[in-house]
């Protein structure tokens, strides 16, 4: 896969491709590993600001190479790939599991959500961590009783997110950094509520609670894909990407069989992985094909998988995230969205 990367942005042992002759640069080739940082250094008294970079011929460290596959997985697809998902192995479906409607939602989560004399920052830690919990035993047991409970939990959650300004904005700071998919999903879905309360607050026209449904489920369908391709701490396989592609679609099949959502819910689960230039999966959609709420979900996505700590990579400032998502991802994202999704970080 090749990538158009900033001079100062290359590292050791990455495969280059200058678009220029030969004869106007200091090197015997064209395309080369860079070895030394003698090279590094030509590069940029040459004047260069951008390079093509061959990330599959490269041999990075581990810091860098997380790059093929942290965007592989979040947005590329392949031309020669079929948009639509393979059978799923009766082999990579979850064990049953003691969680049941009646103990899946803890009742300190909704005792905190309630609570109106904790304070933002306890009660932030509380729900954060009753939410996670919730989600985790959702994600083991993600019958169509449970998805309905866990519906009814995520609906007082969105509640507290949409009229406690101080504890959502400390649910912000206090996010974790592991890439557990519970973690993940609570945290995606408490920012793109973020974002769309900023956007749809105070319209009659948007079911917030449905909303908010789709945000914290948006990854069920990682329960059809193999945790050894999800834990996997390298880049995958074409044959695996393909596997993990399936997760949206899954998803959206998930929540339709369970009747327990609308249309608006599901088409978030489906969408968050496409992207506005058209790159993204399963459906390869952009620009105005795309839902809102889809997009809204998708910037939430990226940034949480950027700012996590994976098995393959350290997990990114806040910052250097949202500095990465608008440098090298600038097609990815719909402009005014992502401009509103960056003052959710502002101090």
């Amino acid at each position: 896969m090749q990538q158009t990367i900033k001079v100062e942005d290359l590292r050791l042992g990455m495969y280059v491709i200058l678009s220029t002759s030969w004869l106007k640069h200091g090197f015997l080739r064209n395309q080369f590993k860079l070895t030394s940082e003698g090279q590094l250094r030509e590069l940029r008294r040459q004047g260069l600001t951008e390079v093509v970079v061959d990330l599959d011929k490269s041999d990075l460290a581990d810091e860098a190479r997380m790059a093929p596959r942290l965007l592989s997985e979040l947005a590329y697809i392949s031309h020669n790939d079929a948009p639509h998902a393979p059978p799923v192995d009766p082999r990579d479906q979850p064990p049953p599991t003691r969680w049941h409607p009646e103990n899946l939602v803890s009742p300190e989560l909704f005792e905190a959500i309630h609570d109106k004399q904790m304070a933002p920052e306890k009660k932030s830690r509380v729900v954060y961590h009753h939410s996670r919990e919730m989600m985790e035993r959702l994600l083991e047991a993600p019958t169509a009783e449970n998805i309905k409970t866990g519906k009814e939990a995520i609906r007082s959650l969105s509640d507290l997110v949409l009229s406690d300004g101080d504890t959502a904005s400390a649910m912000l700071r206090i996010t974790a950094h592991d890439f557990y998919t519970y973690t993940h999903s609570v945290n995606v879905g408490v920012t793109s509520l973020m974002l769309a309360k900023q956007l749809f607050g105070h319209s009659d026209g948007h079911d917030m609670h449905e909303l908010a449904a789709g945000f914290f489920l948006h990854d069920l369908g990682k329960i059809k894909v193999d945790p050894a391709i999800i834990n996997k701490p390298a880049r995958l396989t074409e044959t695996e990407m393909r596997r993990m592609r399936i997760h949206p679609y899954q998803g959206y099949k998930i929540l339709k069989e369970a009747e327990v959502m609308s249309e608006e819910c599901r088409i978030v689960v489906l969408e968050h992985h496409e992207l506005f230039d058209g790159s993204g999966y399963p459906r390869r959609l952009g620009g105005d094909q795309l839902h809102i709420y889809g997009r809204i979900c998708c910037i939430a996505d990226v940034f949480d998988a950027l700012t996590a700590e994976r098995s393959y990579k350290k997990a990114m400032a806040p910052f250097d995230a949202l500095t990465l998502m608008r440098d090298k991802m600038p097609h990815h994202f719909e402009k005014n969205l992502f401009a509103r999704f960056v003052t959710l970080f502002r101090a």
